[in-house]
């Protein structure tokens, strides 16, 4: 019998480009997501969602948009997660934007240090207040995670850094998208990376890197934390991210497929889920096609 899995909403759009994100959670399970896994035979309980938090834009902070609300979910999303793994469960966060992996990173340190990150993400997130253009704290979780950027976020665990850099292998971002800083920070932490530009190249197993990937990190690492933002499909074939990447990213299929391959890690500890946006699917065919994508990549054994 596989571990209880734990659904837990976080509808909040503190850290993000624009409004949509908070109706993630709510169209997910819309298209069926509970009762999708446990056709599969898992064993699912829906702890419901945290306060829903909309958009808004914060013009008195330009470098670091809503840096106190961003922090407040977290830590709330530590909390809850916390509480989660604490009764035994395998956490499924569903956002919501980007920083609530803060939370459940900080949550995991605190009960299991002994963690690695699969940042399965369509960009590094490696900006800071001090070299970003946007000021929007989701274009910085990796950053904060690696200990650099507010120190609110950067300490919200048990330790600082949250995790070091060799914890953590970036899989599927666009390397267009890395801007000088990012750059800089990139060949500064000697960081595993895995664009999705040599993932799509002729003659290239992108399943195979996945494997290896999760080998690697499951060979140094007792318990894996997998961040999936959907950002990292190529937006031509599912428009459904909040921040789009047309003609670049990995094919849905090939997405789908990877991301099977790393929840088939023995040692997954907890999944997030980021940037879905429901007002980008008019007729919800987009989020049934990712829902029923999270349902097949769940529902493989593992190895």
């Amino acid at each position: 019998m596989p571990r209880e899995i734990a659904l837990l909403g976080v509808p909040s759009c503190a850290g993000t480009h624009g409004p949509g994100q908070e109706k993630a959670p709510a169209a997910v399970r819309a298209a069926g997501l509970v009762e999708g896994l446990r056709s599969a035979g898992l064993a699912v309980r829906d702890h419901g969602d945290l306060p829903a938090v909309p958009f808004r834009t914060d013009p008195e902070h330009r470098n670091r948009q809503n840096l106190a609300l961003v922090t407040d979910v977290a830590r709330s999303v530590a909390d809850r997660v916390g509480a989660l793994l604490d009764g035994g469960a395998l956490p499924l966060v569903i956002g919501g934007d980007c920083t609530i992996t803060l939370g459940v990173t900080a949550a995991l340190v605190a009960r299991r240090p002994d963690t690695g990150l699969i940042y399965f993400d369509g960009d590094v997130d490696l900006s800071v207040p001090d070299s970003t253009v946007s000021g929007v704290l989701d274009t910085m979780v990796l950053a904060h995670l690696l200990g650099e950027g507010a120190p609110e976020l950067a300490g919200l665990g048990p330790r600082t850094p949250l995790l070091t850099a060799d914890a953590v292998t970036a899989f599927g971002h666009d390397p267009v998208e890395v801007n000088a800083a990012e750059r800089e920070r990139l060949a500064r932490y000697g960081l595993r990376t895995h664009p999705c530009t040599g993932l799509t190249a002729p003659g290239a197993d992108p399943v195979a890197a996945a494997r290896a990937v999760r080998s690697d990190l499951a060979e140094r690492y007792a318990h894996l934390l997998l961040h999936f933002d959907v950002d990292v499909i190529d937006s031509t074939e599912l428009p459904l991210a909040d921040f789009p990447h047309f003609n670049q990213g990995l094919p849905l299929a090939v997405a789908l497929d990877c991301l099977a391959e790393f929840a088939r890690a023995p040692q997954l500890a907890a999944v997030v889920v980021t940037e879905i946006n429901p007002l980008r699917d008019q007729d919800g065919s987009l989020v049934r096609t990712l829902t029923d994508g999270l349902v097949r990549a769940l529902a493989g054994a593992p190895e």
